[in-house]
């Protein structure tokens, strides 16, 4: 008796069907739920079911606050990290991070964002000799200043109040928002003005002004700049924000249009 697994023409139907549903998420400018997915790839619901659990479990899909809806997870963003086709964005968005630094002398990050933290994909350093870095692949925490509002702002209101509850809100430093409903607030702006603060919350003496981009291959994307206090003032912020949101808007020509 013979393994058909050794043969040349074996299928794993378990692995094609993960596959295929990983892809539907990641392709669709929409979330899907459970019937959602089951009509989509044309499986039962049981079947759907299993397959969700699995690739939960691996942290390859993660699920929305309110349980019905699914999105990738962290574990995919680990895998998007280590392929080459999607590190290719750091060559597509270099010329406009460059600019971006050029315009405000502070350091820009491009970053891919999931419900627990922020992944950064490319980087534009301040050419001050005293600046603010971090290296691809590093990654903060969700709830980490301007990256986490502008995150949660792409989401309705019911489901960033689900992630807040289930992240919590750190008191990474005095001026750590830990008010659910101060945040809220904060998210609410975000989501209206399409840029987010951050005035020391995260780090003493570092101020971050962010804007999201919106989902490329499943997985949301922003541009965060970050310096320190005494440059990123009352006065020069609004600047900044002016910048950060024309450079957005080309980004998404660039990476978003097909």
């Amino acid at each position: 008796m013979t393994d058909s697994s050794d043969s040349p023409g074996y299928k794993a139907p378990a692995v094609h069907r993960a596959f295929q549903l990983l892809t539907l998420v990641a392709n669709s400018p929409n979330t899907f739920n459970l019937t959602g997915i089951s009509q989509k790839l044309g499986v039962s619901k049981s079947t759907t079911h299993g397959l969700i659990q699995a690739l939960l479990d691996m942290d390859l899909l993660e699920q929305h606050p309110d349980k019905k809806k699914f999105m990738l997870g962290p574990a995919m963003i680990d895998l998007a990290m280590s392929s080459l086709n999607f590190i290719g964005i750091h060559e597509r968005v270099q010329p406009y991070l460059n600019e971006l630094r050029n315009q405000t002398g502070e350091t820009i990050f491009l970053g891919m964002l999931s419900r627990s933290r922020g992944t950064i994909l490319a980087t534009a350093e301040s050419p001050r000799s005293i600046n603010i870095s971090a290296k691809p692949g590093a990654s903060i925490p969700l709830m980490a200043g301007a990256v986490g509002k502008i995150y949660l702002a792409s989401l309705p209101e019911s489901q960033a109040a689900a992630v807040i509850r289930k992240q919590g809100l750190p008191r990474f430093t005095p001026n750590s928002i830990i008010d659910e409903q101060a945040y809220l607030a904060e998210v609410a702006h975000a989501r209206t003005c399409h840029y987010a603060l951050d005035n020391e919350e995260y780090l003493p003496g570092i101020r971050a002004v962010a804007a999201g981009i919106g989902k490329h291959q499943g997985v949301f994307l922003a541009v965060w700049l970050v310096g320190f206090s005494g440059s990123m003032t009352e006065d020069t912020i609004p600047g900044m924000i002016e910048h950060i949101r024309d450079t957005v808007s080309t980004l998404k020509s660039v990476l978003l249009t097909k």
